[in-house]
């Protein structure tokens, strides 16, 4: 029988909240690779600051996490929506603001604060009233919008970098506009009067009722998270190899294109095999642009691991969103996302700390650590991909 998937997953709110992250991302990403530059070469901060300043971020962003989720699933939803990408807003005017490192470290963990207040909210209302069969297609899709914004965003950043002299300070400001209409843009999505059918004593006791395969997943992708810190230092790695900085927002245009580009033929194929199996390929991809970038020296080289790290995350970020939302029920889909994503940005404050802190005069020993054991998980995702191939364990499908 043919499947009406195809054309009923690209619901109204799919649409509305791919576009809000796609300004939002534009505004994120128009800074995100000029910040290690900024906090290093103009305010002076060393290495280490940058990890701090990224693992504290976000660390914030998982503490909102943890909360907005159970939120999520009681409440209204578009209105954490909104306070969280006004939030984000906000973050961006302060780190223009203040010209001093503490000032861009509180900036920062305002703007995920906000972030952590939308995110598992935004995810939920993304599945109300789709398939949990096109789920990785939903994704997919917003994964791209919102990497797409983060291809146009450094472009813009690049473009008035050159224009303004090569002056960052005011392209903080640039990065307001887009924040801001992404706020206003998500009063058009539309969301369902819920009613709570049940009494329950506690905000949080929807966490309780998360299955146990539940958390066996999710404590797996977050034992990952912590050899995944934050792409700041992959900019740095890169600066450090010899990349000017047009270089950097060029690879990490370069980067975020290639993870729109198969984010959504990432989420199609997680719809119809094991999602174990997706999210292991992606953590293949992810050893090799680690494990590569810790031992070249060679520009050449680095731009094409860059390529390779792209297809990591554009397998892993939707689909981890997906295969956590085919776990649960429509009543904890909120909760579910708000715990896995907080306690991953928690693994990523781990990472960022560490990595920072071991980074040294060139990060090559983090870059290794984190790539071996990159390539360990992968092996052991592929094997439970199996497992479920061999075993007979129904997976998502599009009939």
């Amino acid at each position: 029988m043919m499947s009406n998937v195809p054309t009923t997953w690209l619901t109204r709110n799919v649409r509305v909240l791919s576009a809000v992250s796609f300004l939002q991302d534009t505004a994120s990403e128009l800074l995100y690779p000029l910040l290690p530059i900024y906090l290093t070469a103009v305010l002076g901060a060393p290495p280490g600051v940058v990890g701090a300043i990224e693992g504290a971020a976000e660390g914030a962003a998982a503490l909102t996490k943890l909360a907005s989720g159970p939120f999520g699933d009681r409440y209204a939803r578009r209105p954490l929506i909104a306070t969280g990408y006004g939030l984000a807003a906000l973050g961006k005017v302060m780190v223009a603001a203040f010209a001093t490192w503490p000032g861009v470290l509180a900036g920062r963990v305002v703007d995920r604060l906000g972030k952590g207040l939308r995110g598992a909210p935004r995810d939920a209302l993304l599945v109300a009233d789709v398939d949990e069969a096109a789920r990785g297609r939903v994704f997919g899709f917003h994964r791209a919008m919102d990497t797409a914004g983060a291809v146009v965003g450094p472009l813009v950043g690049l473009a008035g970098y050159e224009l303004l002299d090569h002056e960052i300070a005011p392209l903080l400001w640039v990065a307001v506009v887009p924040a801001v209409l992404s706020v206003a843009l998500v009063f058009a999505a539309r969301e369902r009067r819920r009613v709570e059918s049940v009494a329950r004593p506690s905000i949080f006791s929807r966490v309780r009722d998360l299955p146990g395969g539940y958390w066996r997943v999710t404590l797996l992708l977050v034992a990952f998270g912590v050899v995944n810190f934050s792409d700041a230092l992959l900019l740095l790695r890169l600066n450090e190899i010899g990349f000017s900085v047009v270089d950097v927002i060029l690879a990490y245009v370069a980067y975020n294109a290639v993870y729109a580009l198969s984010s959504y033929p990432a989420g199609v194929l997680a719809d119809r095999v094991p999602r174990a199996a997706v999210f292991g390929i992606g953590l293949v991809f992810f050893a090799i642009g680690y494990g590569g970038l810790g031992m070249t020296d060679e520009p050449l080289a680095a731009w094409l691991l860059i390529g390779v790290y792209g297809l990591f995350t554009g397998c892993t970020d939707g689909v981890g969103k997906a295969w956590i939302s085919s776990l649960v029920g429509s009543d904890l889909q909120a909760s579910a996302q708000g715990v896995f994503q907080g306690a991953s940005g928690f693994a990523m404050l781990i990472a960022g700390l560490w990595a920072g802190l071991s980074w040294g005069t060139d990060g090559r020993l983090p870059l290794l650590i984190s790539g071996a054991v990159g390539a360990t998980f992968a092996v052991v995702l592929l094997f439970v991909a199996l497992r479920q191939a061999n075993g007979g364990v129904p997976t998502p499908v599009t009939e």
